[in-house]
């Protein structure tokens, strides 16, 4: 992190600190919090400005509201209490708006043991067209600009870089967390680095596989994506009722696995897999070699023992490990096991000091989780767009603009 400001170089004693949180969390439909992850990440930063003598402002986004107006449904007003709780007795006040006469008045009034929160920076269209004017006013009255809003640096909306530009600005120790785990798993690995991708298509992921191939020694392709891959390499998984290949991408597969070639990363394929009768839970089931599988009648939701116990033995040559997806249906069981298995073998060889290990984006987190090891990776992100971004290779405007 030596080319990032940091909080270490603030002097914030006595000044106003705008910090550009991420506590879009997920609530219920009577708006309490069903997982803190992302208030409880940021809390670190907050108790550390505070500690230091500064006025901590808290800006955010909530949900997708139209812009230009208030949606109560949208309100920051619902996180106060959950922030305020995961700060241990720190009182937060909150206002009713992010810019204007309103927050200026709060912030003049603000005791030296309370934290401002402020109302949903996209009730103003502004904010996501990432209009300067807009931005100018949100940093009136502030000293400092702080983010811990990794998840949404992949946005160039108006408090993730004009807001930035026009103040001293640093990452606070969450981003600071992310940015440092990200570029000790790509940007400078202990080698061999590996990375498990998995999900539906190979269209989706089409950037990233290209960007891994380069990056790292071993790439293990699975979930739907990987039948695309066995079918250019001239094995057929077609089945005649729920094909999961992408004729149209045979050629760019082609091209991926030669690229791969020149660039001496190894990609792994399933070797069998587990052909269900039924898309659901606990349905009749069998493990099959690519050679037995069946042209109708079942569904491929799995990886099967074979290919498991090949994915262990690649993992078991790796120094560090990228994750991104799971291997097979993972919400159902039993077609859950190739996903539980080889994380919990990755969390193992993390608890022995063999492997490092970092994940993150959409589905990864629950199906880590899922597993039992979301404590036991080195680094999960909770950032689902802006970690996929990262794994394509692409600069991240949030993040470029805290350089130093």
């Amino acid at each position: 992190m030596s080319k990032f400001n940091t909080l270490d170089k603030l002097d914030v004693a006595g000044k106003v600190v705008m910090l550009r949180a991420d506590l879009n969390v997920p609530m219920d439909d009577k708006f309490n919090v069903t997982n803190a992850a992302r208030i409880d990440g940021t809390v670190p930063t907050i108790k550390e400005l505070v500690k230091k003598g500064a006025k901590v402002v808290v800006t955010t986004h909530f949900g997708r509201p139209k812009g230009g107006q208030q949606e109560p449904e949208f309100s920051i007003s619902h996180i106060a209490k959950p922030l305020e709780n995961a700060l241990g007795g720190t009182k937060v006040k909150f206002v009713d708006d992010c810019i204007g006469d309103k927050v200026k008045s709060a912030i003049k009034d603000m005791a030296s043991d309370e934290v401002l929160l402020l109302e949903n920076l996209r009730f103003y269209k502004e904010e996501t067209a990432g209009d300067e004017t807009f931005a100018e006013k949100l940093v009136e009255g502030v000293d400092f600009y702080v983010s811990d809003a990794f998840s949404t640096s992949h946005r160039a909306h108006a408090s993730m870089c004009a807001a930035a530009k026009l103040r001293p600005n640093s990452a606070g120790r969450l981003m600071q967390k992310e940015c440092e785990a990200l570029d000790k798993a790509l940007s400078n690995p202990e080698r061999p680095v590996g990375a498990v991708v998995g999900g539906a298509k190979v269209s989706t992921k089409l950037e990233l596989l290209g960007n891994m191939v380069e990056k790292v020694d071993v790439l293990i392709i699975s979930g739907g994506m990987a039948h695309t891959f066995m079918k250019a390499n001239g094995i057929d998984t077609i089945n005649k009722e729920n094909s999961l290949v992408e004729m149209d991408m045979l050629d760019t597969a082609k091209e991926i696995m030669e690229k791969a070639k020149k660039c001496g990363c190894d990609i792994v394929l399933p070797v069998d897999l587990v052909a269900s009768k039924e898309f659901k839970a606990n349905a009749e089931h069998k493990t099959v070699s690519l050679d037995e599988i069946p042209a109708t009648g079942y569904e491929l939701l799995d990886v099967g023992a074979k290919s498991i116990e090949a994915i262990k033995a690649k993992l078991d040559t790796c120094k560090t490990l990228v994750w991104n997806g799971p291997l097979g249906v993972f919400e159902l069981e039993p077609f859950d096991t190739a996903t539980n298995a080889v994380a919990q073998y990755a969390a193992k060889l993390t608890n022995e000091g063999k492997l490092m290990t970092v994940a993150g984006g959409g589905d990864t987190v629950s199906a880590l989780d899922h597993a039992g090891v979301e404590k036991d990776f080195t680094y999960i992100s909770t950032a689902g767009g802006a970690f996929l971004e990262w794994l394509e290779g692409k600069a991240l405007p949030g993040v470029e603009v805290l350089k130093a």
